[in-house]
């Protein structure tokens, strides 16, 4: 089981120029390990790219994308590690939901597929990341 990010699922979906194809061959290379997860975050973020809900559930049963609820042991956690980056001088917007995603995958000993790994590795240390250049 691998928990997908947001920004992977985006490559696929803006067919984006750049990360389109490693995204593509990433998200085949961890179906064969399991499941590929989203959560509630992960969808709410997907969600601004299309217009009509039925577009983006389309999309994630194209993408053979499994909703995984996320614990509140997670949500604890993202909760205190986001209280630690804020005091550690970090911005008060657009972070939180990162925290909740790391935390899900630390609290679920879940890998993160993702192109962004500045503080799921800093705050997730524990976290396996499959990421460019790893």
């Amino acid at each position: 089981m691998v928990l997908v990010d947001t920004n992977v699922l985006l490559d696929l979906a803006t067919n984006d120029p750049i990360w389109a194809d490693w995204s593509l061959g990433q998200l085949e290379a961890a179906s064969l390990a399991g499941p590929l997860l989203i959560n509630d975050i992960i969808y709410a973020e997907l969600a601004v790219r299309y217009d009509r809900i039925e577009d983006l559930d389309a999309f994630i049963d194209l993408a053979e994308l499994t909703r995984a609820p996320i614990p509140r042991a997670a949500l604890f956690l993202a909760g205190k590690a986001f209280t630690r980056y804020r005091h550690a001088g970090g911005s008060r917007t657009g972070v939180l939901p990162d925290f909740i995603i790391g935390a899900q995958a630390a609290v679920q000993n879940l890998p993160i597929l993702t192109r962004d790994i500045g503080r799921y590795q800093t705050y997730f240390p524990t976290v396996e990341l499959i990421s460019p250049g790893r």
